[in-house]
C-alpha cells in the first residue's frame, strides 16, 4: 500500500527558514490525477493554516460535488482520493486507522543524504507488500531536516544529466512514482 502526502509545514524557504507554504491549486489537480494514473492509496494535504485547508477543502469539493463533479468525471474519480489534515501526525494517524498498521514514511528531496534508500530498493518493498507506506513530499524549498530525521527512511534524490536539481513537487511526484510503479 502507497500513499503520498504533500507538506506545507515544516518546509524551508529560500533563505533556510521553516515556514508553512500556500496551497496550489495546480499541485492539488497534477498530483491527484497522478496519484489516480498509478493507483495509488490516497493522497495527504497537509497544512496548519485552518484557512489554507478551508481553501484546499473548497478546490476538491468543486470536483467531488460540485458543477466541476459532472463536468469531469475523470477529475473526480482522482479527487476522491484527496484527504486534507492539519500535521503529519494527523495523516499517519489516519492512515494506521484505516489500515490497521502504522505507515513507515519515506522522505524525499532534492539533497537527501546519509543512509539512502535507492528506487530499485523501495519498488522491491513495495510489491506484494500489504503494509502501508507513505511517501512524503514537501513544497516551498524541501521538507525540513527534523521530518527527513525522523522518516523511516530517505529516498535517493532525483538525479537528472546536468547539476540542477530544482523540480516543481508535482513533476518530482511524477518522476518518483513512474519510477517506482512502472514496469
Amino acid at each position: 500500500m502507497l500513499y503520498i502526502a504533500l507538506l506545507h509545514y515544516p518546509v524551508y524557504n529560500k533563505e533556510g527558514k521553516i515556514v508553512t507554504t500556500a496551497i496550489a491549486n495546480m499541485d492539488i489537480h497534477d498530483i491527484a490525477r497522478i496519484v489516480k494514473t498509478y493507483d495509488l492509496n490516497g493522497f495527504y494535504i497537509v497544512n496548519p493554516i485552518e484557512e489554507q485547508r478551508l481553501l484546499a477543502q473548497e478546490i476538491t469539493d468543486h470536483w467531488l460535488k460540485g458543477y466541476g463533479a459532472d463536468y469531469n468525471q475523470f477529475r473526480r474519480a482522482a479527487f476522491e482520493l484527496i484527504t486534507i489534515k492539519e500535521t503529519l501526525q494527523n495523516v499517519i494517524d489516519d492512515i494506521a486507522e484505516k489500515t490497521g498498521f502504522v505507515p513507515q514514511t519515506i522522505a524525499t528531496g532534492a539533497h537527501i543524504a546519509g543512509d539512502i534508500l535507492r528506487f530499485a530498493e523501495l519498488k522491491r518493498m513495495l510489491q506484494g507488500n500489504n503494509k502501508p507506506y507513505l511517501l512524503l513530499f514537501g513544497t516551498g524549498s524541501g521538507i525540513a531536516d527534523e521530518v527527513i530525521m525522523t522518516s523511516d527512511f530517505r529516498l535517493e534524490s532525483i538525479k537528472g544529466l546536468s547539476d540542477y536539481n530544482h523540480l516543481a513537487v508535482r513533476s518530482a511526484v511524477a518522476i518518483i512514482l513512474d519510477r517506482l510503479m512502472s514496469d
